[in-house]
């Protein structure tokens, strides 16, 4: 694993090449949590749907068109935010910001870095302020404030939430 991080940490290019590649494809951009949710979304919701107007089967019928469209939409709200180039990224960066303490290693900065990119969500592009609060909620339960305060892990989190509102504004812009 040394090898891997030391040649995301000197080759950008490296960095990219690793982005979730697809099991089957070896192509990159394989997202399967985010597929796995929005399958799961969209086909009770369109199940749902379809269960209104056609009974059960045709519930069982929109589960499944519905677990389709669920998982390219899932997918593709993803491949916004890739936590292995994010990972990467702040791996290498971490030790350069105005905020880092030298009694705090990468493996305390991490789960900051996790909580502020996973608290934003391109379909609602709000800015830090109003998802502090998740970011924060999200730190304490699941226990990064055993490595560092919520005070000094703020300006990490919203160091990384700023960098995927940024990345994720860019690329809607490229589309």
């Amino acid at each position: 694993m040394a090898t891997k991080n030391n040649a995301i940490a000197t080759n950008h290019e490296t960095t990219e090449e690793l982005r979730n590649q697809d099991p089957l494809t070896n192509e990159a951009g394989a997202h399967p949590l985010g597929t796995g949710v929005g399958a799961a979304i969209g086909g009770a919701a369109t199940g749902a749907v379809a269960g209104l107007a056609g009974g059960p089967i045709g519930t069982v019928v929109g589960t499944i068109i519905g677990g389709v469209a669920g998982a390219y939409a899932g997918k593709a709200v993803a491949e916004d935010i890739d936590p292995t180039v994010e990972s990467a990224y702040w791996e290498t960066e971490y030790a350069k910001r105005s905020y880092h303490n030298d009694q705090h290693g990468y493996d305390d900065y991490a789960p900051a870095y996790r909580v502020g990119w996973e608290a934003y969500d391109p379909a609602i592009p709000a800015d830090w302020k109003s998802r502090q609060e998740l970011a924060r909620e999200r730190w304490e339960n699941e226990g990064g404030y055993t490595a560092m305060s919520w005070k000094e892990a703020q300006p990490a989190a919203e160091d990384a939430y700023c960098r995927v509102q940024q990345n994720c504004s860019k690329h809607r812009k490229a589309k």
